[in-house]
């Protein structure tokens, strides 16, 4: 194939794949519905599910919002009906939810895995840097909440760029490229050609958890499923993955909390 058709095939094809994004995004908008409680209102949304069984209610606690799962031939009306029958174990777990806490000056959060309090130094040179178990952000004010968030994302990127390449040489493979994206239902994919996506919050977890979370997605460049030779070959690239599995299963959500 000539290489400007191969290119262009290739564009059309992530035009594609864009426009059933944006697609499911205009359908899920649309979907939008709101549960009223005493002193907020959550966001309702529903995802078809045609393995499902029957009517699933869940929190999206990163995205503050109530998640209705339809099994097939269930329409928005039942699942509506659903939730607002289940009303008080919905409230009762909103009330469980722990508060969101900013990227402001003074505020504590967890930089791998260990507490630090950020610090604004107005007159400061430089932009943003960690010291004593503090980060230091120099500017103005009201660009503290984005600068804490970029050093976030580039330290997240470091850390995890290196280990996943370094994890696939041992393994004889290769990555063809890392993406991190603040995602809300799982914390690291891979691609059958070689792509690694992650979520950049990794980087507010302990360095055993994300070192899991990044060997995981690295064995798959070689075993595309979770069988027993995949957890073998998890196991020989990171040393810490039951206590990194009971950590996510237990903190995980908490992580979704921070820069909200």
């Amino acid at each position: 194939m000539p290489k400007a058709l191969e290119n262009r095939g290739k564009s059309g094809k992530r035009g594609r794949v864009k426009a059933a994004a944006k697609r499911r995004r205009m359908n899920e908008a649309a979907d939008l519905q709101l549960m009223n409680f005493d002193d907020r209102k959550v966001p309702l949304v529903y995802q078809e599910n045609r393995r499902a069984r029957r009517i699933i209610l869940r929190l999206d606690y990163g995205a503050s919002r109530i998640v209705v799962v339809l099994p097939k031939r269930t329409s928005r009306d039942e699942g509506r009906r659903f939730a607002l029958s289940n009303k008080d174990w919905i409230e009762e777990r909103l009330d469980q939810l722990p508060e969101t806490v900013s990227f402001a000056h003074g505020s504590v959060i967890p930089f791998l895995g260990i507490e630090h309090r950020i610090r604004h130094r107005a007159n400061a040179r430089g932009v943003v840097w960690c010291e004593d178990q503090e980060i230091h952000v120099a500017g103005h004010e009201d660009h503290v909440a984005r600068r804490v968030s970029d050093w976030l994302k580039l330290e997240a990127r470091r850390e995890i760029e290196a280990r996943a390449r370094a994890k696939a040489e041992q393994i004889g493979k290769s990555v063809k490229r890392v993406i991190l994206r603040d995602t809300k239902s799982r914390w690291g994919s891979c691609t059958t050609d070689g792509v690694l996506s992650f979520s950049w919050r990794l980087i507010l977890a302990p360095r055993h958890v994300m070192d899991y979370v990044v060997a995981h997605e690295v064995a798959h460049l070689r075993e595309m499923n979770h069988g027993p030779r995949f957890w073998k070959l998890c196991g020989e690239i990171c040393r810490t993955v039951d206590g990194a599995r009971e950590w996510l299963e237990e903190n995980g959500t908490d992580l979704y909390r921070y820069g909200r």
